[in-house]
């Protein structure tokens, strides 16, 4: 593999803990959905013995540019998003991992539009070869809409409020064009916030999620795991917010619990898809280290014989 040009650096968050869930078999075939900027699958890769296979994808044509300066025979890039995985063979790998959310690079960027620290265009787009930016969005976005995605993808309670500041701002200034126009009039709209945290932050986030459509492809993605994995095969999926967190973990509670059909009482448990091996959040050390770590949570599950 040859190194990274990019002068942004990626510190992957849960590395030996991700890799250690997988369970690496030498010979396996394993997908990094979410391949970023190539840390859980470098670290695939030294794991897997020379017949081994890893599938990297992302949707971000800089992840996938640095990709592809990588020389292994046993290793594939696709530029498409992670939710795509359902067209491969059934019952044809041993693991999958997602590590959901924004990389360093796309947040510390100014050009991609993710932060709200630094000023540039309002885009927030993963794949910037595709779909409306944030921008073109909110141009043409009711002020319900807009009021609804914040409050449902940022869980914001000041949805409405900092609804009305967009709106007004549009009507007297014309259309939003950079993060920090956005950024100031949410500050103006929020009140109160938490020690710490940037008032713009949670609208940003749930513009974000809403343009790139991360959680409705993060819902199509572990349907699709469960047709894909073999029996044994592991899901490893670190989320980073609590709306991500409670879909992969109702998931896997609604694939791994045992079903007792009321109507006979002593019939044996129905046994289902997925056994559920718990979760794992970062370390005290890595969190000093790595302050985005934070609010990682990590959680492992097991394909079992079952058949769907």
């Amino acid at each position: 593999m040859s190194a990274s040009t990019t002068p942004w650096t990626h510190d992957t968050v849960l590395l030996t803990e991700a890799v250690d869930a997988l369970a690496i078999k030498a010979d396996g075939a394993y997908i990094d959905a979410t391949f970023g900027r190539g840390g859980h699958s470098a670290l695939i890769l030294k794991t897997l013995g020379p017949n081994g296979h890893l599938l990297g994808v992302d949707r971000d044509p800089q992840a996938v540019a640095h990709a592809r300066t990588w020389r292994d025979e046993r290793f594939a890039i696709r530029h498409q998003a992670f939710h795509t995985i359902s067209d491969l063979p059934e019952a044809s790998i041993d693991g999958l991992l997602m590590d959901l959310g924004v990389s360093s690079p796309q947040i510390d960027d100014p050009t991609r539009g993710f932060s709200f620290r630094h000023d540039g265009p309002l885009d927030m787009r993963m794949d910037t070869t595709r779909g409306q930016s944030v921008a073109e969005w909110l141009e043409g976005a009711t002020p319900e809409f807009i009021a609804e995605v914040i409050r449902d993808y940022g869980e914001e309670r000041f949805a409405v409020q900092i609804s009305k500041a967009i709106d007004r701002r549009r009507q007297e200034r014309g259309p939003f064009r950079t993060t920090l126009e956005l950024a100031q009039v949410v500050a103006g709209a929020v009140k109160t916030r938490e020690p710490g945290k940037d008032p713009a932050t949670r609208t940003f986030q749930a513009f974000r999620i809403f343009i790139n459509a991360e959680l409705e492809e993060l819902q199509q993605a572990l349907a699709a795991s469960l047709r894909l994995l073999k029996p044994g095969g592991r899901l490893v999926v670190i989320s980073f917010h609590s709306l991500e967190d409670r879909i992969v973990k109702q998931f896997i509670a609604a694939h791994s619990r045992e079903v007792v059909d009321r109507r006979a009482l002593f019939a044996p448990a129905k046994a289902l898809p997925l056994k559920s091996l718990g979760r794992v959040k970062a370390s005290a050390a890595e969190v000093a280290g790595n302050p985005r770590s934070r609010s990682a949570v990590m959680r492992v599950a097991e394909r079992t014989e079952v058949a769907l």
